[in-house]
């Protein structure tokens, strides 16, 4: 099975470590560094999480000299809103027809 960006992204997110890396890269930029201080975590497990959320699209790094930063990417939960919103409007509807149901069978 094809993993799709979808995918990627709610696998990116499903640990609870790489959110908290990914909601602090949401204040600033960031060094790897900076981020292995910030958490309890080791500096190659911190490493390996951005890798995962750069991977799922959701930040994205550059270089300056021996420095690793990552910022977040701002189009990379689009994915996440997308499938929520089809959802969103998909159960929206369910429910809809539901209540009307409901009142036809209470008439």
């Amino acid at each position: 099975m094809q993993s799709t960006v979808e995918d990627k992204v709610f696998h990116a997110l499903a640990d609870p470590s790489r959110r908290a890396i990914f909601e602090s890269l949401t204040h600033g930029e960031a060094a790897v560094k900076d981020l292995t201080a910030r958490f309890d975590i080791s500096q190659p497990a911190v490493s390996q999480h951005l890798a995962t959320l750069k991977h799922a699209g959701l930040v994205e790094s550059r270089r300056a000299g021996r420095c690793v930063y990552y910022r977040v990417e701002p189009d990379g939960i689009k994915p996440l809103i997308d499938w929520i919103t089809h959802y969103r409007v998909f159960w929206a509807e369910r429910v809809e027809r539901l209540e009307q149901l409901l009142e036809k069978l209470d008439e």
